[in-house]
């Protein structure tokens, strides 16, 4: 191999070093500014006194929920989210849970061993389309993934708006996913707008809609453990 060739590996193998070098720096700085952020609460409204409004922040160790009561004076969730649009078309539950993610994911993901790297890249990168993820409940139970929390009607009110806002609407109406991908008998999906990032997660759209109620949230959460520890006792 001549000197010429012998330089110019040299300085590909340099440059590959460096961008390795790199990569592994983003990740590092990635995963410390998140785990710092998320848990730096943001100022709630500790001061607020008609908190009768009770809604839990519910995990599956991965994705967070909100949970809200299905009928309230400031909102039935049914005329946006129709029990007929589940597969066990039950009624009378109690509670609602309301997430939103990445559609792929949430649709052709259903554990982490399905996981495909085309699915992981496009929401990486925010090239994916999003939705909105219902689920009924007959009943909340506290646990180490759900903590239960009392809100004003103001703040319900604001929960409210930032959900609305974060659906897709047709003719005034929510958008039903045609899929057979539900979880359960008691759940369904709906188009919504926004994309999932590296930067703008499941986790964030829900800590974004806690500081939007003046709830305990995080500066930027992307994972889950960030939201939860504002709600640990």
């Amino acid at each position: 191999m001549s000197v010429n060739n012998r330089l110019k590996m040299k300085k590909v193998a340099k440059m590959f070093g460096y961008i390795i070098l790199g990569f592994l720096g983003f990740c590092v700085l990635y995963i410390v500014a998140e785990y710092i952020l998320s848990r730096i609460p943001v100022s709630g409204r500790e001061t607020i006194s008609d908190r009768t409004v009770q809604v839990y922040v519910k995990s599956n160790g991965v994705h967070t929920d909100i949970i809200l009561p299905v009928i309230h004076e400031e909102m039935d969730w049914t005329h946006l989210f129709p029990y007929t649009n589940t597969v066990g078309k039950k009624s009378g539950y109690q509670y609602v849970g309301i997430g939103w993610g990445d559609k792929g994911f949430y649709l052709d993901t259903p554990e982490w061993k399905d996981l495909k790297a085309s699915t992981a890249l496009v929401a990486a990168f925010g090239l994916g389309e999003s939705a909105i993820h219902v689920t009924y409940y007959n009943f909340m139970q506290e646990n180490e993934l759900c903590f239960g929390y009392k809100i004003s009607p103001q703040q319900y009110k604001e929960l409210v708006k930032y959900i609305r806002d974060s659906l897709d609407w047709k003719d005034g109406r929510t958008v039903l996913v045609d899929t057979d991908a539900q979880y359960d008998d008691s759940d369904a999906f709906y188009e919504a707008k926004g994309s999932y990032s590296l930067f703008y997660s499941c986790n964030t759209w829900t800590n974004t809609a806690l500081k939007h109620a003046g709830m305990p949230a995080g500066i930027w959460a992307i994972l889950d453990k960030g939201i939860m520890s504002h709600y640990r006792k």
